[in-house]
């Protein structure tokens, strides 16, 4: 009878995902010869090969693939014994990994977290920023328990299978415009299409508002900005409009509540809007994360 162990299991489920020993040793914080060897010794175990040279790298060979389609069953059912233990237990304990993109992660997650703390001290929550293309794997594998990621009116977000998308917050975009700018003299809403030739911020190309801007320039002005500054910090973009004459296209909780140096204006166009998502795993939650989604939950109304 084979004795699994659900750390090597993990790492061959990293594999799989990832691709590459590098990756899985960047994400795990591992050197690539340490993952190499725990994936030898779990060969051993198993009395099978379950990695093969391909090119520079290796792959996983049919026992491989085979030992990981099970390895997702029996670390999802561990996952849920440790949530089910943790709710027989009267006291919420736990780690809670949370990301999200940089507007989610200072108005949202920050405050649950502040809020998580008199009320939850035995709940360790740790934050970092993340795209949800980068955070994808972590959360299928169970390194990344909830990520907030936003979808844009025209461009969903797909739905992997084996995750809950939970709606959490739904608000408008705006044009945001230095003061001096000619269409920024008068109040009201300012047309995309007298836009064609300015200079524009956006986020990295590949992420949600870099498409979203580019698309909406093209549906509603009818051309293809000129996207000349790129950066996933919002403020960096505001500073940017403020000093360089760009124009944006920013939802409203990446905006300051009073700036002279920028005008932000209504598209004339259209409503376009913003929805953010909580994502997490399908199954039962541990305490420690439901208590923490209902903290970032209550955030959101406040804001709202």
């Amino acid at each position: 009878m084979i004795a699994f162990d659900l750390r090597r299991l993990r790492l061959l489920r990293e594999l799989e995902e990832r691709g590459t020993l590098a990756a899985v040793a960047a994400a795990l914080d591992y050197s690539p010869s340490a993952v190499s060897q725990q994936l030898s010794v779990l060969e051993k175990e198993v009395g099978a090969r379950l990695l093969e040279k391909a090119g520079r790298g290796v792959r996983l060979t049919d026992a491989g693939r085979l030992l990981a389609r099970h390895a997702r069953v029996l670390l999802t059912a561990a996952e849920v014994a440790a949530a089910d233990l943790a709710a027989l237990g009267g006291e919420i304990r736990g780690t809670v990994r949370a990301g999200g993109l940089q507007s989610a992660a200072r108005r949202l997650l920050v405050p649950a977290v502040a809020r998580m703390m008199p009320e939850h001290p035995l709940v360790r929550v740790e934050v970092c920023e993340l795209e949800l293309e980068q955070a994808l794997p972590g959360l299928r594998l169970g390194a990344v328990d909830l990520v907030v990621s936003d979808e844009y009116d025209g461009h969903p977000r797909p739905r992997p299978a084996g995750l809950r998308f939970t709606p959490l917050h739904e608000e408008p975009l705006k044009l945001v415009l230095p003061p001096a700018h000619p269409l920024a003299r008068r109040e009201g809403p300012v047309a995309l299409a007298a836009l064609r030739q300015e200079a524009w911020v956006a986020s990295d190309a590949g992420t949600g508002h870099h498409a979203m801007v580019v698309g909406t320039c093209r549906s509603l002005g009818g051309y293809e900005p000129d996207v000349r500054h790129r950066s996933n910090d919002a403020e960096l973009q505001l500073e940017l409009v403020r000093t360089t004459g760009a124009v944006g296209l920013l939802p409203v909780l990446t905006l300051p509540a009073a700036d002279a140096a920028l005008a932000v204006r209504d598209v004339a166009e259209a409503d376009v809007r913003r929805r953010l998502v909580a994502v997490t795993r399908e199954g039962p939650m541990a305490p420690a994360l439901s208590a923490f989604l209902e903290a970032v939950t209550d955030q959101v109304r406040r804001i709202g």
